[in-house]
């Protein structure tokens, strides 16, 4: 999955309700230009998303994900036909449509506990493979989360669900890991993982980080807006490269492309 170099991920929310751009792009054209835009600016690949997964949102209907999701792809693609497009969803269903629509990649939230068929279906495809740790699901994962040891309990998931999805078929070379920043976590544990993330890193998968514009940033510069925590977000991209990390899932493109070009060019030996 990884080439040389970081590699960011534009995200591309085509939901109503999501917290930061929710109801910005439901419209393919709308989406299309959006995703244009990020790629101009340096993203290596589109992350599309038909479900919302903010804290406290409910699931939609698999009609409706298929709905918002595969006439997006096909709108990009069109346009771009060389873009990397990355479908961010759990159901089986909507990655193989959307594999078929013309992505490339599976970034999966529930790390292949969301749909029984998924580990086969990316394990055909041959297709690279995002897992995420979240405790709980999108509804109640805020309330109240508690961990033992935040890093040992989120490294100790990855490298089962890394294991399962081998198991399953999938190329080990095909994996990616991302602790889920915000997904279940409290300001302590996101910090504990961000200050930590060696430790996921050590597991020998490239890792992404995806802390964009979260609620946990906008607790420690107080900005309320989420799209204000530029800064802040920028500040996790550069923190998380310095890590280990390799993958960067974000809103503002050329903002972190910028900062990772100045970091690479002071780290690079």
């Amino acid at each position: 999955m990884q080439g040389p170099g970081p590699a960011l991920f534009g995200i591309l929310n085509v939901t109503p309700d999501s917290f930061s751009d929710g109801g910005d792009f439901l419209d393919p054209e709308a989406a299309a230009r959006h995703a244009a835009g990020m790629l101009e600016e340096g993203a290596d690949a589109i992350d599309i998303g038909g479900e919302s997964t903010r804290p406290g949102s409910d699931p939609v209907t698999e009609e409706e994900e298929l709905r918002r999701v595969v006439p997006v792809i096909r709108a990009i693609l069109q346009a771009h036909p060389d873009a990397g497009v990355s479908v961010d969803t759990y159901r089986a269903s909507t990655a193989e449509a959307a594999l078929e629509a013309g992505a490339r990649i599976v970034n999966d939230v529930t790390a292949l506990r969301g749909d029984r068929r998924m580990a086969a279906l990316v394990a055909d495809a041959g297709c690279p493979l995002i897992l995420m740790h979240m405790l709980g699901e999108p509804k109640t994962m805020q309330k109240e989360p508690r961990y033992d040891d935040v890093v040992r309990e989120v490294r100790d998931f990855l490298a089962r669900r890394a294991d399962h999805a081998i198991a399953a078929g999938v190329d080990a070379e095909n994996v990616a890991l991302d602790p889920g920043i915000g997904f279940g976590k409290t300001l302590e544990h996101n910090l504990a993982l961000l200050r930590n993330l060696e430790a996921i890193v050590g597991l020998g998968f490239p890792v992404l980080l995806g802390a964009s514009r979260k609620r946990f940033l906008g607790r420690i510069t107080g900005t309320e807006e989420a799209k204000d925590r530029v800064f802040g977000t920028v500040a996790t991209t550069v923190l998380g490269y310095e890590r280990g990390a390799t993958l960067f899932r974000v809103h503002d493109v050329r903002a972190n492309r910028e900062a990772l070009a100045v970091a690479e060019a002071v780290w690079r030996v």
